[in-house]
């Protein structure tokens, strides 16, 4: 049986990172990709507007693309204390299912140039279009990303897609810890 997955983009780095996360875990796979809108605005800033978008993303492609699972990626600032800026930058991915089952997962965090933090709170801009800016490349985003950019491409934007789309698949690549109701024992009573 082949596994619907659906995208939130057509962003080519999101595309691949669900596609070669999704391969490893499923025999057939076909992975298609959708505009949706995240309604939380082209750059969400706060951990809760970024996984809002993420899940928000999931949820309209999988309902879009009539998948199995529908897969949204939302990168967002959110503030760090001792920081040169005071803000770092977090991929979050969602995943849901079929069942309304919604999984999270978030790559490494990273700090943008102050230039680009400044742009993004006077301005409102997405973060893509002053680190384009910098870097000399309209199609940053599309490409290598700011990570690429900023690591001189020792970590590329759709391996830190990958990153967080894996996260997002622990609970489903270990559905009897996460899903069977098995004996659920807290932390606390464990200490």
């Amino acid at each position: 049986m082949i596994m619907k997955i659906a995208v939130d983009s057509t962003n080519p780095t999101k595309i691949k990172a669900v596609e070669e996360i999704m391969r490893e875990f499923y025999e057939d796979v076909e992975v298609i990709a959708v505009e949706v809108d995240s309604e939380v605005g082209d750059q969400p800033i706060g951990l809760e507007k970024t996984i809002e978008g993420a899940i928000n993303r999931a949820k309209k492609a999988l309902k879009k693309g009539n998948a199995d699972l529908g897969v949204g990626i939302e990168a967002g600032l959110y503030e760090v204390p001792n920081t040169i800026t005071g803000y770092m930058d977090i991929q979050f991915c969602a995943i849901v299912d079929r069942k309304g089952r919604i999984t999270l997962g978030h790559g490494p965090g990273f700090e943008y140039p102050p230039y680009a933090i400044e742009r993004v709170l006077r301005e409102g801009v997405e973060v893509a279009l002053p680190m384009s800016e910098l870097s000399g490349d309209e199609e940053l985003k599309k490409t290598v990303g700011a990570i690429g950019f900023l690591t001189r491409k020792k970590l590329v934007r759709k391996e830190l897609n990958k990153l967080a789309v894996l996260m997002a698949m622990i609970p489903r690549i270990n559905e009897d810890l996460y899903f069977r109701g098995l004996l659920h024992v807290s932390f606390r009573e464990l200490t």
